[in-house]
């Protein structure tokens, strides 16, 4: 396996790590300033970058993974 596939696939899993973790959980960013819960909203601005490069990283992780095991 190349050394430069294991590389990028590790910073990959490191991005993807934390763009997950900067996601906050249920309400979106609206919870911190306390919007109730149960209000049905669209995702906007950041929330909707983060969601969009999340999957994006996935994608690009499970792709490098298939061409690491593909050269091995």
């Amino acid at each position: 396996m190349p050394i430069y596939l294991a590389v990028g696939q590790m910073l990959i899993a490191v991005a993807l790590i934390a763009v997950v973790l900067m996601q906050v959980k249920g309400g979106g960013l609206g919870g911190i300033f306390g919007q109730p819960d149960g209000v049905y909203r669209t995702r906007r601005g950041i929330e909707k970058t983060l969601f969009r490069l999340t999957i994006t990283l996935a994608v690009v992780f499970v792709l490098m993974a298939m061409l690491t095991v593909a050269t091995a």
